[in-house]
């Protein structure tokens, strides 16, 4: 499909981002450089173009001839497909389907920022908060590339959402979790402690989330 059509169809929002520094690569995005995908329209349309996602701004970024788009207008977006992966809007973010049965599981990929700092006393350098970093970026439009000014530093982290008997509930932490199976309790404790469940570990929350599914 055209380039135009594509921009009018998803009421694309576009982002300016042509840094002159040089950077070093971070783990801000995804993927390491964009990919062709395909975007399903809840209209049925499919849009195939070149995607990737930014876990800083938390946006699905579109690549027009090395312009940067962030899709926009998610209520039309049925699902976003990056090579064998699938991402789904929720709650104004797109979050990537991990595992789905009877229970769905749901990630939400973020990345946290720190820039280099300010030159301080004693030879030393004062950081500022991830908060302002955020929004030095995002003002110089240096986010939505794949490189960052030298110096900054990321920490890439996930959010999680599940989807259990029709409602969609996020948790930060095991903890969180088992509050969402309080009918299930001791099976819940049981299974955590006897398998070292780690909450940063993707693969444990599945095995956890199917053993859960079972009667």
């Amino acid at each position: 499909m055209k380039t135009p059509i594509l921009l009018l169809t998803l009421c694309l929002l576009a982002f300016s981002g042509h840094c002159q520094r040089r950077g070093v690569e971070l783990s801000h995005y995804i993927f390491p450089e964009f990919v062709k995908g395909t975007v399903l329209m809840k209209s049925g349309v499919k849009n195939p173009t070149m995607l990737n996602y930014n876990a800083l701004t938390e946006e699905m970024i579109f690549d027009n001839n090395g312009k940067k788009l962030a899709i926009a207008r998610l209520e039309d977006i049925d699902t976003v497909y990056i090579k064998d992966r699938k991402f789904f809007p929720i709650k104004d973010k797109f979050v990537e389907l991990i595992y789905r049965n009877k229970f769905e599981l749901y990630a939400a990929h973020k990345c946290s920022v720190v820039d280099p700092g300010k030159p301080a006393a004693y030879g030393g350098t004062s950081q500022t908060s991830s908060t302002t970093s955020y929004s030095s970026l995002i003002a110089g439009g240096l986010a939505y590339q794949l490189k960052l000014p030298d110096g900054y530093t990321t920490k890439p982290y996930t959010n999680y959402w599940l989807k259990r008997d029709g409602k969609l509930s996020l948790f930060i932490s095991l903890r969180q979790l088992s509050k969402l199976f309080d009918d299930k309790s001791d099976r819940y404790k049981k299974y955590v402690k006897e398998h070292k469940v780690v909450y940063d570990n993707e693969e444990n929350l599945v095995d956890l989330i199917k053993y859960m599914e079972q009667q």
